[in-house]
């Protein structure tokens, strides 16, 4: 994984991971799973919006104003609190239209359901934010910082390679249509074998 990824991940500790699954309904198998691949998806949606015009500079404001990065301190209170109210609409936010499709391709790449799907999402989400709220305060980045680190996230996950992960966010909106709900759903299932 790439050190934004791994640092995510590290704020995921093993009760973090039990709470998700209790949500979710899973064995913590499949939630381990389920949260691998979310995240990369995750990542790469904020890198790819970062990268648009305006991109950065909309996400660092989001950052400043409710995402600043204290959250890390408690991630189970962002797991549960994501899960009603503002949090509902994280996902939506950060992979747009798209939304639907992406939680159809993570649900049938990772076995869980078309909501089990939207639910992850809605509990990693903040999660995310909060880690690159940290991160932005930290290193004290501006809007174009941000939209640097969160690129070079994504072309260290590239450089990898070797595994579908890695592949990930090489091949995201691969037939350059400015979208990439169609390819998240091949490239997800290629990271399960499906």
């Amino acid at each position: 994984m790439s050190g934004l990824l791994d640092g995510l991940m590290q704020h995921l500790d093993q009760g973090t991971m039990q709470q998700v699954s209790n949500a979710l309904g899973t064995d913590s198998a499949t939630t381990t799973g389920a949260v691998a691949a979310a995240m990369p998806v995750l990542v790469a949606a904020l890198a790819k919006n970062a990268s648009e015009p305006g991109g950065a500079t909309a996400l660092a404001g989001a950052l400043d104003r409710d995402h600043d990065g204290s959250g890390l301190d408690d991630v189970m209170s962002i797991v549960s609190g994501a899960q009603g109210g503002a949090g509902q609409a994280m996902p939506g936010h950060i992979l747009g239209g798209g939304q639907t499709g992406v939680t159809q391709s993570l649900g049938a790449a990772t076995g869980l359901d078309g909501a089990r799907a939207t639910k992850l999402l809605v509990m990693l989400a903040p999660v995310v934010l909060a880690y690159l709220g940290r991160a932005k305060r930290d290193k004290g980045l501006d809007a174009g910082g941000l939209g640097t680190m969160l690129g070079t996230e994504r072309d260290k996950i590239t450089a990898q390679g070797g595994g579908a992960l890695g592949g990930l966010l090489s091949m995201l909106d691969r037939n350059h249509d400015g979208s990439v709900v169609d390819d998240v759903g091949s490239m997800v299932g290629k990271m399960f074998g499906r």
